[in-house]
């Protein structure tokens, strides 16, 4: 979907519906009263908001990691973490080595950024061929590479900073972290909250999407009641409905529907509230916010002046810093003995993977977004680069680990 999202917006950039395409973006929506104003651009909803829902899902893959994944130990975590270093520096020493445009400049965070959704694709569809355990460490290397584009967004793309709507911001974000350590949660307040939070975050000039991420890492992780107690609690209840006289034709009785009400209560508290809201959301972030960002970002038209030279910087930076920065890093890390490659991976493997997180898509978008106007001709070239750095990237990891033994 996201694949077929991005070839859509390129068929409309680039089609007499061009400048509809265009109007539809650029169309204002929002609130407006004597005192409080929120009118902005549908394109700034979209990146500003539904990439703030994204940026709350990955904030829960990384907590998640953290406390239970491939990230929760140094040992677990040292491979991915060296991998994530070379996909960040080495694409980012390329690019101001190719660049020499102070107008441009800005952009440098714009090759280091790894899609895990496209990478991850490129990986399912080889199915078989490849081990297990690579799905697995380019999933850990993706997130801790997210993080590190979450933390130069923080520090690199926010400006005019009105440190009292952030101190208030800071403030609710302790106040749902104390709830979080005492066990209490509900989705409602912290939906609530969040959305002050995230206004905040935006009046205060540091970008909103900062605050989903902080906002996923207060939610709880720990179930109120384990597997074995469920099930045999739930056993309890499942003997009471069964000793529940119950005519076929008739209503629910109120004994009924008291235990069905135990029942979801029991569903609930086996459950981790971070768990739970991570699988509940995913479908959202990967089948409608994702392709939606796509589908009113990549439309580039083929007919618009580029800075090409400036395009292939870019496309250059992500392809050959991410394979030689990984490359690099995974080899140094290995045969210092500072970490070891998973049960099954084999450096061939890694060389693959290599030309993969060349794949930057989403992310590399959302920087160029946050570097750039949008009527700017380096965003459009920007966007320009990371088609033709992600499409190579892909294409021949793909081929690579088809045909590799």
């Amino acid at each position: 979907m996201l694949f077929s999202a991005t070839i859509l917006a390129l068929i409309f950039a680039n089609s007499p519906y061009s400048e509809v395409y265009k109007s539809i973006w650029e169309y204002k929506i929002g609130i407006e009263s004597s005192n409080f104003t929120l009118v902005k651009p549908l394109s700034l909803w979209i990146n500003d908001g539904l990439m703030a829902i994204f940026f709350f899902v990955i904030g829960l893959e990384i907590k998640r990691e953290l406390l239970v994944g491939e990230l929760n130990s140094i040992k677990k975590a040292i491979l991915p973490f060296f991998l994530a270093i070379g996909g960040m520096i080495f694409p980012v020493l390329i690019y101001f080595l190719l660049n020499d445009d102070f107008n441009t400049s800005q952009g440098w965070a714009i090759p280091m950024a790894t899609d895990i959704a496209f990478s991850l694709a490129v990986l399912t569809l080889l199915g078989s061929r490849i081990p297990a355990n690579l799905k697995v460490l380019l999933t850990a290397f993706a997130i801790v590479d997210d993080l590190g584009a979450v933390v130069i967004i923080a520090i690199f793309y926010s400006t005019g900073i009105s440190w009292n709507l952030l101190l208030i911001a800071l403030s609710l974000i302790l106040f749902l972290s104390l709830l979080s350590n005492f066990n209490k949660f509900s989705k409602y307040l912290w939906i609530i909250v969040g959305v002050v939070i995230w206004v905040l975050f935006l009046k205060s000039g540091i970008h909103p999407t900062i605050a989903g991420v902080l906002i996923a890492l207060t939610v709880p992780m720990n179930r109120k009641v384990n597997v074995d107690e469920f099930s045999s609690q739930l056993k309890s209840i499942s003997s009471k409905i069964d000793g529940i006289k119950c005519s076929k034709n008739t209503l629910l009785t109120h004994e009924h529907i008291e235990e069905l009400d135990n029942i979801e209560d029991l569903i609930s508290d086996v459950q981790s509230p971070l768990q739970h809201l991570e699988h509940k959301m995913h479908n959202w972030v990967a089948y409608f916010i994702m392709p939606v960002f796509a589908f009113a970002n990549a439309g580039i038209s083929i007919g618009s002046s580029f800075d090409i030279g400036y395009a292939l910087t870019v496309a250059v930076a992500l392809f050959v810093g991410n394979f030689i920065g990984i490359l690099f890093m995974s080899f140094l890390s290995v045969k210092t003995g500072i970490s070891g490659l998973p049960s099954g991976v084999k450096f061939k493997h890694i060389i693959g993977v290599s030309f993969l997180a060349g794949i930057g898509f989403t992310m590399s978008i959302f920087i160029a977004n946050l570097a750039f106007d949008r009527e700017s001709i380096f965003l459009q070239s920007a966007i320009l680069g990371i088609l033709i750095g992600s499409s190579l990237s892909g294409l021949i990891g793909y081929l690579y680990l088809r045909f590799v033994k």
